[in-house]
């Protein structure tokens, strides 16, 4: 008598979903391992969830990635671009996150 989705029980993955993760997961290490890391992540960015977009614009340890975080965030992230105003003032990343909030504002 199975009508709904049960929320306690975990989601069972399809074995091919399964396979094409760690292969992903695969991918990633091979190009962290012997590629540029700054590049690599840059690229992973533009996919990125706003979450983790957000969480690089505030945190990133390379300056490309934060600026290019701060690039990609929307109207619904201004309080994040507020607090980078705020916390950095001053700092090339304080000047980008005022720069996008203006964008955001037009």
């Amino acid at each position: 008598m199975a009508c709904c989705d049960d929320p306690t029980e975990p989601k069972k993955l399809d074995r091919r979903e399964l396979i094409r993760l760690q292969e992903q997961y695969g991918e990633l290490v091979r190009d962290l391992f012997t590629e540029d890391p700054e590049r690599v992540i840059l690229k992973l960015l533009n996919g990125a969830s706003p979450y983790l977009t957000e969480l690089a614009a505030l945190n990133a340890y390379h300056a490309s990635v934060r600026l290019r975080a701060i690039e990609l965030l929307d109207h619904n992230s201004a309080a994040v671009l507020r607090q980078i105003v705020d916390k950095h003032a001053g700092s090339e990343f304080a000047a980008a996150a005022q720069a996008r909030l203006a964008q955001l504002q037009r």
